[in-house]
């Protein structure tokens, strides 16, 4: 068994490279940013040893022609003294007690006075300022990012790196009045960070003190999101100093979810095998299918595709999907577009409904929709990494026929179909089958790269659902202006999978900016109805269930009054 998990971990260790565009270039641009430091510390260093080789120099001449002047006039002195005149006389001192009684002498000495002091006006304040001043402000500067937490910080989250997926999270954390810090090992990021507003801390993440000093033992939730090896590192010092606190880790190889979670991982996540299987669902198969995204107790909120049923081109209100099935309908997708759902809410071909019901409720809606299996649907996945097998997978299990267009050889895996070679070549497209696929997905690790197919794509295919990746959340609009029907992002759906472990009982991220959370009734509301009390009118919010007792009501009646000790769930 030993031998078993020694080889397995092994294999982790073997394959961490972190998933395709998760921002670890953040420790690479820290290295260049150290060895830019290095290489200007010693050019400096450079510039005052030649300033000082100059000073020797000049000092060595005028103390030579002073002997040779005063030898001039009859007058012999030893050669201190003439250090000691050129010194005094460069410095502008001028003690007056050793002078020249020539006019050549005389001239010698307003020469010796003006360069000296020129020099020496360039020398010692680059003397000072290059090795004294600068370097404490540096490191002032460097100390402003704080070593440790605020003493009443409790019930925050704790973050081990910064890239985009951690980025996501601190943003969700700040809107939902969460208290986080991140614990950053270099100073000189961990001020840029501060200065970014972002809520920083300096110290090793292999250093059980840090911990301590973050009060991990008064913590929510910490996450692990960098490297295999180095989750593995944090989550057994976090487990030394804190045997209860939650840990959330991610893991770049299968094979080290074992290690994460004997090293004490509450929670092991594969961002890029969720990224690609929330891809594949979203691809093929929509039609009157569920596919569910979130629990919220008994609550499942899912989401449905209405291509291929009879539900395009009706209204909510022609549809009547609550009165005949139950389901409550919370929303409508369209393209990367959200609207709450009302009466009037017309459904069209690229429409994704948002539902809220039990699993019965969800059953019934699969039954009456379900459309016509995957068997003679065919898919092209332009990028084989990660996420690209990840969704390879998903296929394979669904019987979905699929082409990998990857320009690398040794991504290749056996038992799947692959064509070698740039997606942005047209014959390469068309021998993975383009022209009959029903779906594209493109999932490079470049935005940059994924808008550019996904414009190219849709002017070859108009007709194809087209599922893209992206890597920054800001990249989402513009792969929907591209033509995608459909954008996953790795920093929201990385961070939303980590959040929904943190606070699923009480918000479960949807998508980005779309929530499901649990409020008390308000007592202005108590006792009155959904349809008096106009909440979806005034807040935006749509009421989807109600709670009393531990007792959950999915798409409550609009004419029964709210109870007063109960909750809502928005």
């Amino acid at each position: 068994m030993l031998k078993a998990l020694g080889s397995t971990m092994a294999q982790a260790l073997e394959r961490t490279r972190p998933p395709d565009g998760d921002g670890r270039s953040f420790r690479r641009s820290d290295r260049s940013a150290d060895a830019a430091r290095r290489t200007e510390r010693r050019r400096r260093l450079k510039t005052l040893i030649t300033l000082a080789f100059v000073f020797v120099a000049m000092v060595t001449v005028f103390s030579t022609l002073f002997h040779w002047l005063m030898e001039r006039e009859g007058r012999i002195y030893s050669w201190p003294t003439s250090i000691y005149w050129t010194l005094t006389t460069m410095t502008t001192l001028g003690f007056g007690d050793i002078t020249f009684e020539s006019d050549a002498g005389r001239i010698f000495s307003v020469v010796v006075l003006l360069t000296g002091s020129t020099f020496l006006l360039v020398l010692l304040p680059f003397a000072f300022i290059q090795f004294v001043f600068v370097p404490w402000m540096a490191e002032r500067e460097r100390r402003r990012a704080p070593r440790s937490v605020s003493p009443g910080m409790a019930q925050h989250v704790i973050l081990t790196e910064f890239g985009p997926v951690e980025a996501a999270l601190a943003e969700r954390a700040d809107q939902a009045g969460v208290a986080y810090v991140v614990i950053v090992g270099d100073v000189d990021q961990a001020g840029r960070l501060h200065d970014e507003g972002v809520e920083v801390m300096v110290g090793d993440l292999d250093d059980p003190a840090t911990y301590r000093r973050a009060r991990v033992g008064d913590a929510a939730m910490i996450v692990a999101s960098r490297t295999d090896p180095a989750n593995t590192n944090i989550a057994f010092t976090v487990r030394e100093i804190a045997p209860d606190v939650p840990i959330v880790a991610t893991a770049n190889s299968p094979a080290s979810v074992d290690i994460l979670e004997i090293a004490g991982a509450t929670h092991v996540v594969q961002l890029g095998e969720v990224l690609g299987a929330q891809m594949a669902a979203r691809t093929l198969d929509l039609g009157g299918r569920t596919h569910v995204i979130g629990r919220f107790a008994d609550l499942m909120i899912a989401e449905a595709g209405v291509i291929g049923t009879d539900l395009v081109g009706a209204t909510l209100a022609e549809a009547r999907l609550r009165a005949r099935l139950g389901v409550g309908i919370v929303g409508v997708w369209d393209r990367g577009d959200f609207a709450i759902a009302t009466a009037d809410s017309e459904l069209r071909t690229s429409s994704i409904l948002l539902l809220a019901g039990t699993e019965e409720e969800l059953a019934a809606y699969d039954e009456e929709y379900r459309v016509a299996g995957p068997d003679d649907q065919h898919a092209v996945i332009v990028g084989g990494g990660r996420v690209g097998r990840a969704i390879a997978a998903a296929f394979e299990q669904a019987g979905v026929s699929f082409v990998i267009v990857e320009q690398l050889e040794d991504r290749a895996k056996p038992n799947w179909r692959y064509v070698i070679g740039d997606a942005a070549d047209r014959d390469i497209l068309a021998e993975a089958g383009l022209d009959d696929a029903d779906a594209i997905l493109v999932t490079t690790h470049d935005d940059d790269i994924n808008v550019y197919l996904t414009r190219y794509c849709r002017g070859l295919r108009p007709d194809a659902r087209i599922v893209s990746r992206a890597r920054l959340d800001r990249n989402v609009t513009t792969l929907y202006r591209a033509g995608a029907d459909a954008v996953l992002s790795y920093a929201g759906t990385g961070s939303a999978t980590i959040w929904n472990q943190f606070r699923s009982d009480e918000t479960l991220l949807v998508a980005q900016g779309l929530n499901v959370f649990r409020t008390a009734v308000p007592a202005e509301l108590a006792g009155r109805s959904l349809a008096d009390a106009h909440v979806r009118r005034r807040t935006g919010c749509n009421v989807v269930a109600v709670e009393r007792d531990d007792e959950l009501t999915a798409n409550p009646d609009v004419d029964a009054p709210l109870p007063r000790d109960g909750d809502l769930v928005l």
